[in-house]
């Protein structure tokens, strides 16, 4: 009992290391860049501001930044750790199920089709194009005598990104203004974002991460198999609706506003359980912490890599993802 209550303690203290670390991160994001900024230069743009080029660039440019940088880093992350307990699948992401694809698919058709598009109308259009991807794969990947298995969902989740993704392309060359509004922004990227974006999606953001770590608990007991589940009086056709509606909410979001950057819902959900095992009422802060400290550091680094140009973060997190995809394939991860 004590053994369990210095571990519990002993996690509760690394987590809180990692948020410091994330505000941390998040000033180094505000003050580093092509233009240097002091500490005192951000407190003076927010206590007095006077127009100054430094003050324009930290409420324009830098604070949004950050900002956007550590929403998207943990709504993709926890996304990730959901897509995987649910599906019992190791290589589960938004990025490889389709999920980012599909609401990327529909964002650069909004673009084509309209001319003029609301964040807001945007958002809820990469939300609409979440949920296509994932009734479609969920739906390929369950077909056959079996049901759903890792494998086919797997499968199918790759087909379907692949699909999509050609059709985006598609969309691209032939239409000449949705090429150019959104080429940048398919590589995954969270520079020259408005503030006004990330407060379109925040409030769904906010709400599925609350529910994430209120069905922490009932992801437990899901993730030891829906005869298990069902044995212990769950309702897991409720769960499973519920824990899609967080995906959908947190990938479309981060997509509506970052564009699909890859590799982050798989990173950090095994990082995180290697920390702290596969309790999801520790794995699921631990991957908000983890998922905003990956991107904050990956957007910092985009910067000085070909300074004075940027990369765009979407090929920082791929640098570091493949890699790591690659090595839990051949592991045949079993994680939860």
């Amino acid at each position: 009992m004590n053994s369990g209550r210095i571990a519990s303690r002993y996690r509760a203290l690394v987590l809180i290391l990692f948020f410091v670390m994330v505000a941390v991160a998040m000033m180094c994001s505000v003050l580093f860049g092509v233009t240097q900024i002091s500490l005192h230069n951000v407190i003076e743009s927010y206590t007095a501001f006077n127009g100054s080029n430094e003050h324009l660039i930290i409420q324009h440019t830098r604070v949004p930044r950050a900002l956007i940088a550590a929403a998207v880093g943990a709504g993709l992350a926890v996304a990730g750790a959901y897509m995987q307990g649910l599906t019992r699948n190791p290589l589960a992401s938004p990025s490889i199920l389709g999920v980012n694809a599909g609401a990327a698919f529909f964002v650069v058709t909004a673009y084509a089709l309209v001319s003029d598009i609301s964040y807001n109308v945007l958002t809820w259009v990469a939300f609409f194009g979440a949920a296509v991807a994932v009734a479609v794969v969920y739906g390929l990947g369950s077909l056959g005598r079996d049901g759903m298995t890792p494998i086919k969902i797997t499968l199918a989740g790759s087909a379907m990104t692949a699909f999509f993704s050609s059709l985006t392309q598609g969309i691209q060359l032939t239409s000449g203004k949705a090429f150019e509004q959104t080429l940048f922004w398919l590589v995954g990227s969270v520079a020259d974002r408005e503030l006004s974006m990330l407060q379109a999606v925040a409030p769904y953001m906010l709400a599925a991460l609350v529910v994430a770590l209120l069905l922490a608990g009932q992801m437990n007991v899901l993730s030891m198999g829906d005869d298990v589940a069902t044995g212990l009086g769950q309702r897991t056709w409720m769960i499973k609706i519920v824990a899609v509606i967080v995906i959908l909410l947190l990938a479309g979001g981060s997509v509506a506003v970052a564009g699909p950057i890859a590799f982050v819902g798989i990173i950090i959900p095994h990082f995180a359980r290697f920390l702290v095992g596969t309790d999801y009422k520790w794995v699921i802060p631990y991957s908000i912490a983890l998922g905003a400290l990956l991107l904050l550091i990956a957007d910092i680094g985009a910067r000085f890599i070909v300074m004075p140009k940027e990369v765009p973060v979407g090929v920082m997190t791929a640098i570091v993802g493949v890699p790591f995809f690659v090595y839990v394939a051949r592991k045949g991860g079993n994680g939860k």
